[in-house]
């Protein structure tokens, strides 16, 4: 069930980006998608471990402009940085703490900070993230994951636990 769904989805994916319906776009996306989904564990997806609630599909749907949202915010961070002549850089790495339980809610975690400029996941190692950050503002376990995780956190946990 989840290959027929990873397959369903690279495919959906793969004629939203085409936009079109032209039989080679059809056939090439069957194609690809049938080589992935048999190719890769059905595991690895971003769906092998999301809550199919109604709560769960709200939280998706709010993670993405909230994720808009803190990527501008981290984009004008960085630009304000780098355009000051001061070029007032506190780089470091700081341990945060996240309390998703799910292997996929934190693998999304980690991409989302690392997406975020100004930040990079470095390694995950359970309930732990280290994270690269270009401006610290603090080296606390608490005040670290208060700036960079928290706000990901109620979306991801509510779908993926």
């Amino acid at each position: 069930m989840r290959r027929i769904l990873l397959f369903a989805t690279l495919l959906s994916f793969w004629l939203l980006l085409n936009g079109s319906l032209a039989q080679d776009v059809v056939l090439a996306g069957l194609v690809v998608s049938a080589i992935i989904a048999l190719a890769f564990d059905p595991d690895i997806s971003f769906l092998s471990e999301f809550r199919a609630t109604p709560k769960a599909f709200m939280a998706a749907l709010l993670y993405i402009p909230f994720f808009a949202k803190e990527l501008v915010k981290a984009n004008l961070d960085v630009a304000r940085i780098v355009a000051n002549p001061a070029l007032p850089l506190t780089p470091g790495i700081v341990k945060v703490r996240t309390r998703l339980k799910s292997r996929t809610g934190r693998a999304l975690l980690a991409n989302s900070i690392t997406l975020t400029p100004g930040t990079l996941t470095v390694e995950m190692e359970g309930e732990y993230l280290y994270i690269h950050w270009v401006h610290v503002e603090s080296d606390s376990i608490e005040g670290a994951t208060q700036a960079i995780v928290s706000g990901f956190e109620p979306y991801l946990e509510a779908m993926y636990g």
